[in-house]
Formats: C-alpha cells, structure tokens, sequence
C-alpha cells in the first residue's frame, strides 16, 4: 500500500480505496472520523446524531466482551482511531490491567463533556 494521501480523493464503492484513505489520512482527518453516536436523550436535547469523541465522555459499550459497560473515556488514539475506556479493564496473566482498544463505531455517548467552551457552544449553536 502506498504510504501517500490524496487530498483530491472524493469516493470510492470499493471498500478496500475506502480503507486505505482511512489509514493513510493525517491526523487532522482521522480526529474528524472519531465520531460516535449519542444516546436517544442527548439526540432530542441537541438534534444532533452524532458528535466528535472527547476524553471525559461517558459512553456505553454496544458490542464486545464489555457490551453493557458503561463508564468514561480515559483516552482516545487517535492514530489507530481507537478508545480507552476506564471501567473495561483486562487483567493479563501477570497481574497487570490494561484497556482494550474499542473502535467509537461501538460505543454510544450517554453523557457529554462540556468542560471545552468551543464544544458547548457549538452544540448549543445547532439547538438554538
């Protein structure tokens, strides 16, 4: 695979175009594609589908080993477009803890941080 980006890239039906934009996209794009679902609540108070993940996030695990969890973002890598969730731990042969990496596309958003003034109002914005 080629290590370039194609900033002229539109679309492609072939999914295998449409995971090589993804792993070759700078982080800048990759952070924009770290989105996740909000919870049927936050959809009716924000009018809004989806939201860009944020550290602080509440979230709940759809699918999974940790499917029903529910707990906050600890930290999101961006790099591998992965989440760290603080309550789903696994606890290797060692005795040491570690976080799985959970994909956003199987996590929902059941509480926002809103402490980044940006964020707050930017939703607030769509709303009003």
């Amino acid at each position: 695979m080629k290590q370039k980006f194609s900033k002229e890239w539109k679309s492609s039906k072939q999914p295998r175009k449409q995971r090589k934009y993804i792993a070759n996209a700078p982080l800048h794009i990759k952070k924009k594609l770290l989105s996740c679902h909000l919870s049927k609540e936050l959809i009716k108070k924000y009018s809004k589908r989806n939201i860009q993940i944020k550290k602080g996030d509440k979230v709940k695990v759809l699918r999974g080993s940790f499917k029903g969890k529910i707990g906050k973002i600890e930290r999101v890598f961006t790099k591998k477009s992965r989440v760290y969730i603080e309550n789903c731990q696994i606890t290797k042969n060692d005795g040491t803890k570690v976080y799985p990496q959970i994909h956003p596309s199987n996590i929902v958003i059941t509480e926002l941080n809103l402490t980044d003034k940006k964020r707050k109002e930017k939703l607030e914005k769509k709303n009003g």
